[in-house]
């Protein structure tokens, strides 16, 4: 292939790998950095590694060429072996061997020894990192950016900086996350019973992996009738789905059928999503969000929805959802069962008015509301 490249006198394709093995909203955050690769560098090829259980975040996308996904220990399918996983696992970095990218960027804040070694066993001609004083593996980054943050950022915005080496700078493009087409056709069938011409359709998640920004069923149910009352707007319930008991994954399946039946008298829709996809397909529908800090919120901002959202003990400077109208609450007790239903409601009436009057500014040049 080199020498028919040669031959050609055309440049031989540049190849770049970008890592992100952590969650679901780490991954959307760093989905800038694709687009920005791509814009960059439109006929290079543009390659994900990512974990089995935030591949989904990257389905559709353009700016992605090829995705590879590797699964965790943690992650692995009930009766699936260690042994399958990890000889699964050797399959794929013989393969992305193959590939040899001609760059590895290390996606993630700080220096990062596991994504390292991910990207030393991939083998490419260079490995682009964060890097930071006393880390002795830091020396097998060869083009290392010293991890400084030159005043509080967005994780979007820091982990954009590592396109730098690659002349690449200023602010970050927006996040993207594209639904696939037959999961929007289920969530548009699902929504249709409430969905009607002139309705809006908030999404409302009620999850959270962190005790600390979970809001209680009461204070759900008591926001949706007011909300509901005030602007006669529909609604679709989200929730990680299972039972609270299970170890690994606990899940809101109680706490959702208490808020449903609780608001039968309201137009809501509750939506089970097993699949990352089918929640990325039903938010997508929505006009607007309702949720705490956590991997669905990022998913919204992505998809461009207004959010109001509650913030626990997380840092709302780092997290807040990015590049979209949005209202964060975050009480001094850093516990969101604080945040009270009055407190919701006023602030949704603030974003409602936001996004009022940012839709009235881009079709006034004068920008009058």
């Amino acid at each position: 292939m080199k020498q028919a490249a040669k031959a050609s006198g055309k440049p031989a394709q540049l190849k770049i790998l970008v890592i992100r093995r952590d969650n679901i909203g780490d991954l959307v955050c760093t989905t800038p950095i694709f687009r920005a690769l791509k814009e960059r560098h439109p006929t290079a090829e543009i390659c994900a590694l990512v974990n089995s259980y935030n591949v989904a975040v990257l389905e559709n996308n353009p700016d992605v060429d090829a995705v590879y996904a590797y699964t965790k220990a943690k992650h692995r399918a009930a009766g699936e072996s260690l042994v399958g996983i990890y000889w699964e696992r050797l399959k794929l970095f013989a393969a992305l061997r193959r590939k040899r990218f001609d760059f590895a960027i290390l996606a993630g804040p700080h220096f990062l020894p596991k994504a390292l070694r991910l990207a030393r066993w991939a083998k490419p001609k260079h490995i682009v990192g964060f890097t930071e004083a006393g880390e002795p593996a830091a020396r097998h980054i060869d083009i290392g950016i010293p991890y400084v943050q030159p005043r509080p950022m967005h994780e979007a915005e820091d982990i954009f900086r590592l396109l730098q080496p690659l002349g690449i700078e200023g602010p970050p493009p927006p996040m993207r996350v594209v639904p696939s087409g037959d999961e929007t056709d289920k969530a548009q069938r699902a929504l249709a019973a409430v969905r009607t011409p002139g309705t809006s359709l908030i999404a409302v998640h009620v999850s959270a992996r962190k005790p600390s920004q979970r809001w209680p069923t009461q204070h759900f149910i008591a926001l949706v009738r007011s909300l509901h009352e005030r602007y006669r707007c529909a609604f679709c319930l989200f929730w990680s789905p299972g039972e609270a008991s299970t170890p690994q994954h606990p899940g809101d399946d109680a706490k959702a059928r208490d808020i449903l039946e609780a608001l039968r008298d309201v137009p809501i829709v509750g939506y089970p999503t097993g699949r990352l996809s089918a929640l990325i397909a039903g938010l997508a529908q929505a006009d607007m969000m309702i949720c705490s800090d956590g991997g669905a919120m990022h998913l919204g901002a992505a998809l461009g929805k207004p959010i109001l959202c509650f913030f626990g003990q997380s840092d709302s400077t780092r997290w807040y959802p990015w590049g979209v109208p949005h209202e964060l609450l975050q009480p001094e007790t850093r516990e969101v069962s604080d945040i009270r239903v009055e407190e919701a409601v006023d602030a949704l009436a603030r974003l409602r008015e936001r996004v009022r009057h940012a839709g009235a500014d881009a079709c006034d040049p004068r920008g009058d509301a």
